[in-house]
């Protein structure tokens, strides 16, 4: 069995009994980073064989992982901090998992979006999520193609470009178009900003930027 096993995005209070539980079980753990997860498996208990699976090394060992499954033994997939897959590597080994017939289960849990678009006050009935937009090349088409989206629209975004994303969504949404802006969440210093894409410019202009950012913008009404 293949398990994808969501991890805390801040609070350590989020994992949940059964996500520790399959932990201890496994036979293999696979990390995005083992010195990140390390901090986290110790508080809880579990000592295994936790190798690494990041974005750098993924193509490479899909094939080594499946050949472990197909021996039998059971692999728990953890990234550092969220549901594996979701922004993080994943994908490429639940898709290869399934063309050989395995069998991959993803246990419910902890990932930043959620949180983000309940929160915004935004309508959450229909909405896209789309990650980290391309950093160059691809980035104005992507933009372009959600300038008419009508769902509300979450994004994943770094500290060191937040504001110039904002910008970027000025220009392609409207000054006025409403969203909200999470960080830290589930951390001692979460903060929510909601308000048009002006105030929240304005806000980020005027206080520190550190964390992890979700962005929700409303769709076009």
């Amino acid at each position: 069995m293949l398990y994808l096993v969501p991890t805390p995005i801040g609070n350590l209070e989020d994992m949940t009994f059964r996500a520790v539980n399959i932990l201890k079980e496994v036979d293999i753990i696979l990390a995005e980073d083992t010195r990140t997860s390390a901090p986290l498996l110790k508080h809880f208990g579990i000592d295994k064989k936790v190798f690494a699976h990041h974005q750098h090394n993924e193509h490479k060992a899909v094939s080594e992982i499946i050949k472990f499954l197909k021996e039998g033994q059971n692999i728990a997939l953890i990234s550092d901090a969220g549901t594996p897959a979701i922004s993080d590597p994943g994908f490429l080994l639940v898709r290869a998992a399934l063309k050989e017939g395995l069998e991959v289960q993803c246990l419910p849990g902890a990932t930043a979006f959620v949180p983000a678009l309940v929160n915004s006050g935004l309508p959450n009935d229909r909405f896209c999520f789309e990650g980290f937009l391309p950093v160059k090349k691809g980035r104005q088409t992507r933009l372009k193609a959600l300038a008419e989206e009508k769902r509300t629209m979450i994004f994943y975004e770094s500290p060191h470009r937040i504001l110039k994303t904002i910008e970027e969504f000025i220009t392609v949404f409207g000054a006025e178009r409403q969203a909200s802006i999470s960080r830290e969440l589930s951390k001692l210093y979460e903060e929510n900003v909601r308000g048009t894409l002006t105030d929240l410019k304005l806000h980020f202009e005027n206080n520190p930027i550190k964390g992890e950012f979700v962005f929700c913008v409303g769709g076009l009404e």
